[in-house]
């Protein structure tokens, strides 16, 4: 037993935060007291493997227990003001000035309904977000979703794909944010800001120090505290919609309505792929559910926070892009710089140097978001002890996890300084894509299936529905993806998605939401799956293939860390909590 004051001793002083560097602070676990403890526990790794696989966590674990492995609290600060802002600040970064262009040479003036096609497809994924925010705010997001109704394993494969996007997104942003402000002194040539090391190989050869520096910057605000970043974040949001809005205005004040015919040059076919192209323009959603762990009233705050900002952006962009079209004929927009060669065809060369500040403050914005909803992540990710839980500790006085934000900022500065955008942006959107449509499937597995509770014959029907929904989801990529085009197969493979999804209906749900919930379930988390899947499919091998070697590196680190870890504090608390009803059970007798 752990020894407690005695009458007249004072409490032990309360261990600073920043003197947290002993062997025990970084890995308390019994499986690493010493080489034989860990020998040992290496010959059970297949019964703990098991254990793992088979065992979930529950919203009451994330809620109460896991947060006491940070020692101090995250501040509650966050309303849904703060969150829609958030929203917005994270996702309109350079993106839609970037992909607007190249989408538009694909769709035409319909790049409008790209936009909408995109946006109503990130509005399905925010729905499954928003229900388990409100259920479970807790600052884990994603992975503590996926623990809860997929298990510890999966989970970790989604917690290793998310600090991977936190690294590659966040590297991404900090060497593009060097671009912009190159292309703004020098348009002929955008790496003159950076060194070339020819003994390095291509893709890593171009040293980025002011990616660095960037990156450094705005996890120094995040560390400084929530409140703090979320107010500059507002301001500097509500700054750049001004200038979005004076883009809409003049692209309809000097925009021609003859610019829009055709309106579908190249058919539903070109207004898809645009939507495909346009979809990663409404990435960065996921990283303020993460913040619900620190939002005053969840039940309230967070669907208007992140449906209401889904929205507005969906709205946004769906204007600036009309705006495009209208100011210049789509045959003449640049693929690589639309809005700014758009404002120089209607004598407003001024204006392209709006449009690149607004972009350089966009991404500044997503980075500031981002340290903060990737530090969540990493500190659930260390409260279940995946990684050391060292990182998941929050300091008393700023009420953020500083040390996570420093491992998030460290790796993201590595590799931003070495690696080029081309590299880095396959991984990130992969990572993304699979992370969302886990999550559609979790909402789908905690509606339908409650353990000791449903039938078994209800979890077959429900397991092969599921089968169904996921399998015809992947033949519709494949057929697209292959270039069949006639509508007889769509046809077929739709049907049978509809089958699926309207067998899985019928069924009886086994819980149901107790404060928010997604609706039509389980239309609305089937079309995630069926939208994300297809998305998937779009990507190149090398995509595939990246994923696949950086998953089976995460594999072998479980089986050699974190499966050891995991199980080590799972059955301490099983222990704890015998001796807490053994003890009750005692007091009970003696009365």
């Amino acid at each position: 037993m752990d020894s407690q004051p005695q009458p007249g001793q004072q409490d032990p002083e309360p261990r600073s935060y920043w003197k947290r560097w002993t062997k025990q602070d970084f890995f308390p676990e019994p499986t690493f007291r010493n080489l034989s403890s860990y020998k040992d526990a290496l010959s059970h790794t297949p019964s703990r493997l098991k254990d793992r696989l088979l065992n979930r966590s529950s919203d009451s674990f994330e809620l109460l227990h896991l947060p006491k492995q940070s020692e101090h609290h995250m501040h509650r600060c966050l309303t849904w003001w703060d969150l829609i802002w958030l929203g917005f600040g994270s996702v309109v970064g350079s993106g839609i000035f970037v992909i607007t262009g190249e989408a538009t040479l694909l769709a035409g003036p319909a790049i409008v309904l790209s936009y909408a096609i995109s946006g109503l497809s990130a509005l399905l994924s925010v729905l499954c977000y928003t229900e388990f925010a409100v259920e479970v705010p807790v600052a884990g997001g994603s992975f503590s979703y996926l623990r809860i109704e997929l298990g510890d394993f999966v989970a970790f494969i989604a917690a290793g794909n998310i600090l991977l996007e936190a690294m590659v997104g966040a590297a991404g942003l900090g060497r593009s944010w060097t671009s912009y402000l190159a292309s703004m002194i020098n348009t002929d040539n955008t790496d003159f800001l950076r060194f070339r090391v020819s003994s390095l190989p291509d893709g890593f050869n171009l040293l980025d120090p002011i990616a660095v520096v960037v990156l450094l910057v705005a996890n120094g605000i995040a560390m400084s505290g929530t409140a703090r970043t979320s107010m500059l974040n507002w301001i500097a949001s509500i700054a750049s919609a001004l200038v979005i809005l004076f883009i809409i205005v003049v692209g309809f004040i000097y925009g021609k309505t003859e610019n829009l015919r055709p309106f579908f040059p190249y058919g539903a076919e070109g207004v898809f792929k645009a939507a495909a192209v346009v979809y990663w323009s409404y990435t960065g959603f996921d990283m303020v559910a993460n913040l619900a762990e620190e939002v005053k009233q969840p039940s309230k705050d967070i669907p208007v926070g992140l449906i209401g900002s889904m929205s507005l952006i969906t709205v946004i962009y769906c204007l600036m892009a009309l705006a495009l079209v209208m100011m210049q004929k789509y045959t003449e927009v640049s693929a690589d710089a639309a809005y700014s060669v758009a404002f120089t065809a209607i004598g407003m060369n001024w204006a392209k140097y709006l449009v690149s500040i607004c972009a350089l403050k966009g991404m500044t914005t997503s980075l500031l978001v981002g340290s903060l909803g990737q530090a969540r992540y990493t500190t659930q990710i260390a409260r279940s002890h995946m990684i050391s839980p060292w990182f998941a500790l929050v300091h008393p006085r700023t009420g953020t996890p500083i040390y996570a934000t420093m491992l998030v900022t460290i790796a993201s500065a590595i590799v931003a300084f070495f690696t080029s955008l081309d590299v880095l942006s396959s991984v990130f959107s992969f990572s993304t894509l699979s992370i969302f449509m886990c999550v559609a499937i979790a909402l789908l597995v905690r509606r339908y299936y409650v353990k000791d509770l449903t039938a078994k014959n209800d979890l077959v029907k429900f397991l092969a529905s599921l089968f169904v929904i996921i399998g015809s989801s992947i033949a519709i990529a494949a057929l697209w993806n292959t270039d069949v085009r006639g509508w007889v197969w769509y046809v077929v493979v739709g049907v049978i998605w509809f089958s699926g999804t309207l067998w899985m209906a019928l069924l009886p749900k086994q819980r149901v939401a107790k404060v928010w919930s997604v609706p039509l379930v389980p239309w609305v988390p089937a079309l995630s799956i069926g939208i994300n899947l297809f998305l998937i499919g779009s990507l190149g091998y090398v995509a595939f293939l990246r994923f696949a070697i950086c998953t089976a590196v995460m594999i072998v680190y479980y089986l050699f860390v974190g499966v050891h870890a995991t199980y080590d504090v799972a059955h301490q608390i099983d222990r704890q909590e015998s001796r807490t009803e053994e003890g009750s059970a005692s007091q009970r007798v003696l009365l």
